[in-house]
């Protein structure tokens, strides 16, 4: 059984910002962990007619907090950060992404998020973002809402995957 620290009497009573970075931690931890138990073949096995696989919705993941808790908040550019110009880039595989370097780089950018987010409060506006600036509960909210998304299609593939298909 997954463990859902969001389900914890205290998170009941969090404050709004302990509340955000509870669920998206639970997130980020279900979309890493969506890798662990499987071989190389299967993490890049491709099920879809997309790019999605799923060591590549885990590397897109990484792509994900560096867009929104990089660039959004340091305004630095994205050749600059060394991610992709675009998200459809980002599930790109390469000769030597494996689950270990792939699992590594989301830990890191995960760590770097909190580190970017630590002294910012909800109200602030981030300002490196095409959309223009804006508060960093939008930030958390729209984050959660992609993390939330790919966990539910990490979940399909994996079940595909330990299946068989």
């Amino acid at each position: 059984m997954l463990s859902q620290p969001s389900m914890e009497p205290a998170v009941f009573h969090a404050a709004l910002r302990d509340q955000f970075e509870v669920f998206l931690d639970e997130h980020r931890s279900a979309l890493h962990d969506s890798l662990n138990g499987l071989t190389e073949e299967q993490a890049r096995r491709s099920l879809v007619a997309s790019k999605t696989t799923l060591l590549g919705l885990v590397k897109h993941a990484t792509f994900v907090e560096k867009v929104w808790f990089d660039e959004a908040i340091t305004c630095r550019p994205r050749a600059e950060i060394g991610i992709p110009d675009t998200p459809d880039e980002s599930f790109d595989l390469h000769d030597d992404d494996t689950i270990a370097s792939v699992q590594d780089a989301y830990r890191q950018a995960c760590a770097d998020s909190r580190r970017a987010t630590e002294k910012l409060t909800l109200d602030d506006l981030v300002r490196g973002n095409r959309r223009g600036p804006l508060p960093l509960r939008w930030v958390y909210l729209h984050t959660l809402r992609e993390l939330a998304e790919h966990c539910g299609h990490a979940d399909i593939l994996r079940e595909q995957i330990l299946s068989g298909a």
